[in-house]
């Protein structure tokens, strides 16, 4: 609003000094509100005062535009954010961290900036810095504050649980006889037993090599001395055959004389590299043979070498955290461990009519031969919606009571009561299960995301979904384990990468 006084008709210019300094200070006022502001859009919020653990999933409210990061013991870091503006809405769904880039520049829109890339589709939606209006504004991607995108780029890993619900939500402790308890599978001191295995037989390997190498290059000197002796024979050996024809045509007695001292001499010297020829020879033999020798030693040793570390490489990914998925809509129950598909069989379902919801369970901590497991229940939405707080409590430290029985976890439990998965099934899940592994449960279908170097990949469908079609499709196919490997199959390279 303009004051009275500051009125550029008002004939008094000695009022002129006072309405320059009161618009200067509406300036600066207006100036430092913005200011607030903007920082109130780029600062995190940190979690309890506590040492935080590894982050374990990250849960992006879209109606709060807010994303909240969670370890084992409730969530650690919390930070606005700005998701895709109306058309190019980001999915709502269940996600994890395919592919890290600190330096990324999109290569569909304009080049653009986007720091501490973390892709969670292929077709290009993914976490990043940039600009928060304060409401969604994106292209379909999640944009985080600069310094908490970075932040968070340095302490994820691959693999981590990105659930993106329209609702505010967050993980509840939760128990159940079907969720999967750990048995005896491969430990950590075995895969750190046979990881020294892998250096040791490279280093065996290296030292093979090395003798071989020294072995080849003294038959290598060896072979040249021979060579050098058989050049002097084959040429002996030709100026005795000059000297023969030189005496067969001499007439003159001298001429002869001379023809047979060259005889003599190219024949003695003949003998005498025969001789020579014969050591060297005798000398190569076993250089010849201590090749071979060290030549196979060293294949044996590479090939050690191999094993040893396929060996390392299975233990370690059987090490790693282990996803199961359940669809009402396909029956069907697939397991993947490091973005691998491992096992896909049919799956019973009470009341199959009757929807059974999308619940994300996590394993967050095994203490003793128990496992601990949390879950969060993904619940359609508006953006209009009031509610301010999170559906269920925070696991462990959050805002209600662990173990509440809250609508969303009799859904979780009533979920879980429905289905029966072969006890053979759940042997074999329970070898590998470790902290981190998750159980999902939906009403949808795999999404065609889902694919090779995913985890699995859930959209919910009553959700809109504007930033996935306005991207690259994905190729429209039933996900199933017994296909091609991507590099052979003929969608290779319909990719986006944005």
């Amino acid at each position: 609003m303009t004051s009275s006084l500051c009125n550029a008709t008002h004939k008094q210019t000695g009022w002129r000094p006072l309405c320059l300094g009161l618009a200067g200070l509406t300036a600066l006022t207006a100036a430092a509100t913005d200011l607030a502001d903007a920082r109130s859009l780029r600062n995190e919020q940190p979690g309890a005062s506590r040492l935080a653990g590894e982050p374990i999933m990250a849960i992006i409210a879209l109606r709060n535009q807010q994303i909240t990061v969670y370890d084992a013991e409730g969530w650690i870091l919390r930070a606005p954010v700005s998701s895709g503006q109306k058309g190019r809405e980001t999915p709502a769904g269940v996600f994890s961290v395919l592919q890290k880039e600190a330096d990324h520049y999109s290569n569909v829109y304009d080049d653009a900036y986007m720091p501490h890339m973390q892709r969670l589709t292929w077709s290009g939606i993914a976490l990043h810095g940039g600009p928060l209006p304060g409401y969604p504004a994106s292209h379909g991607c999640i944009r985080m504050p600069y310094d908490f995108a970075e932040r968070l780029f340095d302490a994820t890993a691959l693999g981590m649980r990105v659930i993106v619900a329209p609702n505010d939500v967050a993980p509840v402790a939760i128990e159940h006889p079907i969720l999967f308890q750990p048995k005896a599978g491969p430990s950590a001191a075995a895969a750190s037993a046979a990881a020294a295995a892998v250096d040791e037989t490279a280093s065996k390997a290296d030292q093979v090599r090395l003798a071989a190498a020294t072995a080849s290059g003294e038959a290598a000197r060896a072979m040249v001395s021979v060579r050098k002796v058989e050049i002097l024979k084959l040429k002996a050996e030709a100026e005795l055959a000059l000297a023969d024809r030189a005496f067969a045509s001499a007439v003159a007695p001298e001429a002869k004389e001379q023809a047979e001292y060259a005889k003599t001499k190219a024949a003695a010297q003949i003998a005498e590299l025969e001789s020579q020829l014969g050591s060297a020879r005798a000398q190569l033999q076993p250089k010849l043979h201590a090749v071979l020798t060290a030549r196979e030693a060293a294949s044996a040793a590479e090939n050690a070498r191999l094993a040893a570390a396929e060996a390392a490489r299975k233990l370690a990914r059987n090490l790693q955290p282990v996803s199961v998925f359940i669809s009402r809509k396909t029956m069907r129950l697939y397991v993947r461990q490091a973005f691998q598909p491992i096992l896909e069989i049919p799956i019973t379902i009470q009341d199959v009519d009757r929807p059974i919801g999308t619940h994300i369970f996590t394993a967050t901590e095994r203490t003793g031969s128990d496992m601990q497991w949390s879950v969060v229940s993904l619940l359609g939405g508006s953006a209009g919606d009031s509610t301010e707080q999170p559906v269920g409590g925070a696991h462990k430290g959050g805002d209600e009571a662990v173990g509440a029985m809250t609508p969303e976890l009799e859904s979780a439990k009533a979920a879980l009561d429905r289905i029966t998965i072969p006890q053979d099934t759940v042997e074999r899940i329970a070898e590998m299960v470790s902290p981190r592994s998750s159980l999902i449960i939906s009403d949808e279908a795999l999404s065609p995301e889902t694919g090779n170097g995913t985890e699995f990949v859930v959209i919910m469908s009553g959700e809109p979904q504007g930033g996935l079609k306005h991207r690259r499709p994905s190729p429209q196919f039933e996900v199933r384990y017994n296909r091609l490997p991507y590099w052979r199959s003929p969608f290779a390279g319909r990719y986006s990468t944005w």
